[in-house]
């Protein structure tokens, strides 16, 4: 064991000076290699009486935060006796980047009726990342008036955090105004304002915005690529990635993340190896974020051997892997290898969430298996305490329709805590209509239209249901009511890549995507 401050004694005169000297600092960077190290160096500060020097204090405090043990960190910040502006910033700007922002805003407040240390410029940009993450751009809004009274507005730092917080909570009125305000906006804002309004849907403001980028740097190609992606552009995303690449710019794990999930959208599995073999050539970090985008692209363009060989290989895997895993292997009908997964999955150190009991049941579902799915479904409600969502009674309503047994589906839509939404409606619908179950059709059309009035699906439907049960005048007249609202049944498409490009094709014609690689 090397040789530890623990053994170190420091001169008894002058404690501050010792604590601000280089001493202190290298033994700290050499010794102090975790957060267990600290506690025995904080332990040793308490013996010998340096714990309540304020600069130790806040140098241990300063490594617990960057640690993200915010537990202790908060422990040593409520122990000095002293507590300066760092402390007070370290802690907040702590709790503002953890699960738990609502702390940061309460220790600001805290901080603000404090008889000792006021806020300045740097306290403030940790206090609207607060609000940002937990989506309180109203309650921020004070806080910027705040910043005018003090004058404090033309800061860029605490300008760029009030615009990131209105955009990124959807007031892009106030954030545009602002970004409006200053002509020397920096490329923190421009990505603020990209960013924002790519995910409050306006996309194509947001390529306005990303073009005219006097500078961009890797989070403006992340924003706008992300952007795309959320919007289902995915062409444009992959295209826009090309790019990128041209521009010898170096995609973060973030950017690869989107492209994976645009290809799967698109079924594009060349380009998704491609990346693939970027990711692993340039060394890009294979977290857990990583791979499931992997695994869920190689499933959704229907190469479940090479989904399930990244998934045995991973690094690391967290619970969205095994996941995605086994909704991978229920869409592509290996539902026996979901079971077999799901128990490995229950063996495991992990819990079974949610999305777990969606891939199991979608399996049971596919296989019209609906005992086994019955059983998953109490397994998930009284061993794992998870209250049901509508995706779970989705599924319970999907195989019990499948299999006939259409009033047992209708009374598990009667019995849900949630008003049904168009899926499940037209799921009872379908089943209606292959077993040929009128009147509960009616009652699952007249639900479905009034669930969903644009929606064509209930009058077509309804329209096979009557031509299966042989009434052919209902069945016509269920036609004239969509020429009579105007409506037309969306034509059927499908995607397919041939030699690196997406091809979509619509009845009657086809469409070309362009290549994107």
């Amino acid at each position: 064991m090397p040789p530890c401050f623990l053994s170190f004694n420091p001169p008894s005169t002058s404690i501050s000076k010792f604590i601000s000297d280089q001493p202190f600092l290298s033994m700290l960077e050499t010794n102090c290699h975790s957060i267990k190290d600290l506690k025995k160096i904080h332990a040793h500060l308490i013996k010998t009486g340096l714990a309540k020097d304020t600069i130790a204090a806040s140098r241990v405090l300063a490594f617990c935060a960057t640690a993200r043990d915010l537990d202790y960190a908060f422990s040593v910040f409520c122990q000095i006796e002293k507590q300066n502006l760092f402390t007070w910033n370290t802690i907040i700007r702590g709790f503002c980047q953890s699960s738990n922002p609502r702390v940061a805003i309460s220790l600001f407040v805290e901080m603000l009726v404090s008889a000792t240390v006021q806020p300045e410029k740097l306290t403030y940009p940790s206090v609207f990342k607060a609000y940002t993450h937990l989506g309180l751009a109203e309650d921020g809004a004070q806080l910027h008036g705040r910043i005018i009274k003090l004058g404090l507005e033309f800061d860029p730092f605490i300008r760029n955090s009030i615009i990131h917080m209105y955009a990124n909570c959807g007031l892009l009125g106030n954030a545009r105004k602002l970004f409006d305000e200053n002509t020397d906006s920096d490329v923190v804002a421009w990505n603020s304002m990209v960013m924002g309004l790519a995910k409050c849907g306006q996309v194509e403001e947001a390529w306005g915005l990303f073009v005219k980028m006097p500078a961009r740097n890797e989070t403006s190609w992340n924003s706008m690529i992300s952007g795309f992606v959320r919007n289902g552009k995915w062409i444009e995303a992959l295209d826009l990635f090309c790019e990128m690449q041209d521009m010898k710019i170096r995609p973060s794990e973030f950017t690869v993340v989107s492209i994976l999930n645009a290809c799967a959208k698109l079924g594009a599995l060349e380009q998704g190896k491609w990346i693939h073999d970027y990711i692993k050539k340039n060394d890009i970090e294979m977290n857990v974020i990583v791979v499931t985008a992997i695994i869920d692209m190689y499933c959704k363009c229907g190469n479940i051997e090479t989904a399930r060989q990244v998934f045995e290989t991973a690094p690391r895997k967290g619970l969205s892997s095994w996941n995605s895993m086994m909704l991978g292997l229920a869409t592509n009908g290996f539902e026996n290898e979901v079971f077999e997964l799901f128990s490995e999955l229950e063996s495991s150190y992990l819990r079974p969430d949610s999305v777990s009991f969606v891939g199991v049941l979608t399996a049971c579902n596919h296989s019209l298996q609906v005992d086994k799915a019955k059983e998953y479904f109490k397994l998930m409600t009284e061993t794992y305490g998870i209250e049901p969502t509508i995706k779970h009674y989705g599924c319970m309503v999907d195989v019990l329709g499948r299999v006939g047994l259409i009033e047992e589906a209708a009374e598990v839509i009667r019995s849900m805590p949630m008003k049904p939404d168009a899926i499940i409606w037209g799921s009872l619908l379908s089943a209606c209509k292959i077993h040929r179950d009128v009147d509960v059709a009616e009652w699952a059309a007249r639900n479905l239209i009034l669930s969903d009035p644009d929606e064509t699906s209930a009058h077509v439907l309804m329209s096979n249901v009557y031509a299966a049960s042989g009434d052919l005048k209902k069945a016509v007249q269920e036609r004239v009511k969509m020429k009579e609202k105007m409506m037309e049944k969306q034509p059927g498409c499908s995607l397919i890549e041939v030699n690196g490009e997406v091809h979509e094709f619509v009845a009657g014609g086809k469409w070309q995507f362009s290549s994107a690689g």
